[in-house]
């Protein structure tokens, strides 16, 4: 991945942020993205103290005019990209007969949206290199989770979108990879948006016990490096799940709703 030029969206925590870092540590060029300029400018920091060729550009990829200047400003700088990570993501919890409309609307924006326009208009550029898109969603994304409508809808759209953005590029050379992280310790359920959009504030879930972004990192890296087309992580909730899913739908119905039923101060019991 040497001189490589990545793009990683989200990348101001989690596992974006360790992405980042992994790939700066392999001697590729790295392009960070996110909302957040403080904790962007710490990650670009942290790139330029390991000698990495960093550029920190601050974006919110729902907007679409955002994800054009990301690419801009990356092919502006670099003259070319290898890889894009479509990592930014935004999560909720909230029953669907509660939810406010516009919640859903901020999760595909994006979730989805993001993927769409950041893809877009790096595309050229990808099938120049014959590079890798990624996308990273979840397993909300192969397997519907209660209380979170929103997340899991988002996330089935961009697995859809990448899948089938695979198939039209059989013949160009472009790599496509669906990371599905099962539960990752991150700020993704801090900050997932309550019934009427709001951050719940702390986490549902016990996250020391979740596989850490670093480790997801370091997955999704290799996963890239040999040109996988899909990468589901964790056993039990992630691979076990979306195999059992296919044969025994309404068992992983009922266990996933237990599961999640189980979460402190749950929307459903």
């Amino acid at each position: 991945m040497k001189d490589k030029v990545v793009i990683v969206t989200g990348a101001s925590s989690g596992i974006g942020r360790s992405l980042a870092l992994v790939y700066g540590e392999r001697g590729s060029k790295v392009v960070i993205a996110a909302r957040d300029t403080e904790k962007l400018a710490e990650v670009e920091a942290e790139l330029r103290k390991m000698g990495v060729e960093a550029l920190a550009v601050q974006t919110d990829v729902s907007l679409e005019s955002d994800c054009r200047k990301l690419i801009d400003q990356t092919v502006s700088r670099f003259g070319k990209i290898d890889i894009l990570i479509n990592n930014a993501g935004i999560s909720m919890r909230a029953i669907f007969r509660d939810l406010d409309l516009q919640v859903m609307h901020r999760l595909m924006n994006t979730n989805f949206w993001g993927t769409v326009y950041c893809t877009k208009y790096a595309l050229p550029y990808l099938l120049e290199s014959k590079g890798t898109v990624v996308g990273v969603i979840s397993v909300a994304g192969h397997i519907g989770l209660p209380g979170r409508t929103g997340y899991s809808a988002s996330k089935f759209a961009v697995r859809g979108f990448l899948d089938t953005l695979r198939v039209e590029n059989l013949k160009t050379g472009l790599k496509v990879l669906v990371v599905a992280p099962g539960f990752t310790s991150s700020n993704i359920r801090r900050a997932a948006l309550n019934a009427d959009g709001k951050p719940q504030g702390e986490t549902p879930r016990n996250e020391s016990s979740m596989m850490s972004p670093d480790k997801v990192a370091r997955r999704i890296y290799r996963a890239v490096r040999f040109h996988r087309r899909q990468l589901i992580l964790t056993f039990m909730e992630g691979k076990l799940a979306v195999l059992l899913k296919q044969w025994f739908p309404r068992l992983v119905d009922w266990q996933t709703y237990s599961q999640m039923a189980k979460e402190h101060d749950s929307p459903f019991k």
